[in-house]
């Protein structure tokens, strides 16, 4: 389905009966929709929700914006050479809960999408019932990656469906779980498919130029009075673990789960323990 949303047009999908709670999934940089997996959406389905999946801007099927930012400038501090802001993207999420007709919902945000989600409990008091950041942090300052995986995440981009598979399979070398045997045949497969959808790879320097040029958010997300829980690999090499750490710092009450062995991925045998922790916090709000 589409919605048009904050000046944008966002392609989104809906899991579930009506009845459910509603939980809205927020995916990470340059990762499409299809990125969480159905598998772990059945999981959410079975557990009492409602879950809607989306494409940001600038990826997938949703609207995506032109020009070449320049990445070299907003890594080198100037904030006013990103085309757009994380805010931008909250607000976009915002827009998209008034087009879905939901007053508010539980929000799940991966990497990217964490810091989405956090932006939009601060910018939107009321649209966010619970918030559940995973492997995320506060600001590009905090939880900064290692070297090999800053190095991975600047690498040029690919030019052909098979180098962008190959890439994927590589990347997951570089930050995916040490802890945990690689799911080669869904890797390829999720990255193949999303070539065929959209292959934008100008949009994801754009989103990370939003990442590196946003503020913190540790003021904000203090001002919080929501069940919060945050998620972390403590092998993440992408987004360091100082990262989930600094963010459920932040938020007053926030529960902090993190896992050995975990990397910047969300391993297939861990899915039942976040979907129950999710659950028992949405779950918790709902009761009141």
């Amino acid at each position: 389905m589409r919605a048009t949303a904050n000046g944008i047009e966002i392609c989104y999908e809906v899991f579930g009966k009506p009845t459910g709670r509603p939980l809205l999934l927020v995916m990470g940089l340059g990762m499409q929709m299809i990125g969480w997996d159905e598998g772990f959406i059945d999981l959410l389905v079975d557990a009492g929700h409602q879950v809607a999946r989306f494409d940001n801007r600038d990826c997938g099927l949703s609207t995506h914006l032109d020009g070449a930012p320049d990445l070299t400038a907003v890594y080198g501090g100037d904030a006013s050479a990103a085309p757009y802001l994380l805010d931008d993207m909250a607000d976009d999420t915002a827009g998209l809960l008034d087009a879905m007709g939901w007053t508010n919902a539980n929000v799940v945000g991966v990497s990217m999408g964490g810091m989405i989600a956090q932006a939009l409990a601060i910018r939107h008091p009321g649209r966010v019932r619970t918030l559940t950041s995973i492997m995320s942090t506060t600001g590009p300052r905090v939880g900064r990656p290692t070297e090999a995986a800053l190095a991975m995440l600047l690498t040029p981009p690919s030019s052909s469906r098979n180098a962008v598979v190959e890439r994927a399979l590589a990347s997951w070398q570089v930050i995916g779980s040490p802890g945990y045997p690689m799911d080669a045949e869904r890797i390829a497969r999720v990255a193949g498919m999303g070539y065929d959808r959209s292959y934008d790879p100008r949009g994801t320097t754009r989103q990370l130029t939003a990442i590196l040029a946003s503020p913190d958010r540790a003021e904000g997300l203090r001002g919080l009075a929501i069940p919060a829980l945050v998620i972390h690999g403590e092998d993440d090499p992408l987004v360091t673990p100082p990262g989930g750490a600094a963010t459920a710092d932040a938020i007053p009450g926030a529960k902090l789960l993190t896992f050995p062995g975990m990397g910047h991925d969300m391993p297939r045998a861990l899915w039942p323990v976040f979907v129950e922790a999710i659950a028992e916090l949405t779950g918790r709000e709902a009761a009141g």
